[in-house]
C-alpha cells in the first residue's frame, strides 16, 4: 500500500478533458468562417463539412450554439494538428502583411520628413523608381502637411511605394 502516485499513469482529469473539448469546439468555430476550399485542402470528413455548412446557415442564437457544440463533438474524431497548423500559418501571413504595410508607411514618412537623403537611399534599393515622380509626390505631400489639407499626395506616395515593392 506504499505505492507512490505517478501523474503520468493517471487518467486525464475531468477539467483537462473539458479544456480539450472546449479547445476543439473553438477550432471548429473558427473553421466555420474559413472558405470551403480550405476545408477540402484540410481533408475534413464529410460529416464535419456538412455540420460546418449548417452552422453557416443558422443565425438563431440557440440553434447556432447547439450546432457549434455538435461541431466540437465531431472535432474529437479529427486530427486537429493540420487545422491548427493552417490557422498558425494564416496568423503568420497576416503578421507579415501588417509588417510590410508598416514598413511602407515608415518609408513614406521618412521620405516626406528627410527629403533628398532618404530619396537617394530609397533609389539605391529600388532602381526602377522614377526619381522625378517620387520627388514631386514628396513635395506635394509636404505642401499638404504645411497647409493642413487632407493627405491626398501622401496616399499617392504610399501607393507608388507599394507598387514598387
Amino acid at each position: 500500500m506504499n505505492e507512490e502516485f505517478d501523474p503520468e499513469l493517471a487518467p486525464p482529469s475531468k477539467s483537462s478533458l473539458k479544456r480539450d473539448a472546449h479547445a476543439l469546439q473553438q477550432l471548429g468555430t473558427q473553421l466555420v468562417d474559413v472558405p470551403e476550399s480550405v476545408w477540402a485542402r484540410l481533408e475534413l470528413p464529410d460529416t464535419l463539412v456538412a455540420a460546418l455548412l449548417e452552422a453557416r446557415r443558422l443565425h438563431a442564437r440557440g440553434g447556432r450554439k447547439r450546432q457549434l457544440q455538435f461541431i466540437g463533438k465531431l472535432m474529437r474524431d479529427v486530427d486537429p494538428e493540420p487545422i491548427r497548423h493552417y490557422f498558425e500559418q494564416e496568423r503568420l501571413r497576416t503578421r507579415k502583411l501588417a509588417r510590410a504595410h508598416h514598413d511602407l508607411e515608415a518609408w513614406r514618412d521618412r521620405l516626406i520628413e528627410e527629403g533628398d537623403p532618404a530619396v537617394e537611399v530609397f533609389l539605391e534599393q529600388h532602381a526602377q523608381a522614377d526619381r522625378q515622380h517620387l520627388r514631386q509626390l514628396i513635395r506635394q505631400a509636404r505642401k499638404e502637411q504645411a497647409q493642413n489639407r487632407p493627405p491626398k499626395s501622401s496616399r499617392a506616395l504610399f501607393r507608388y511605394i507599394r507598387d514598387l515593392e
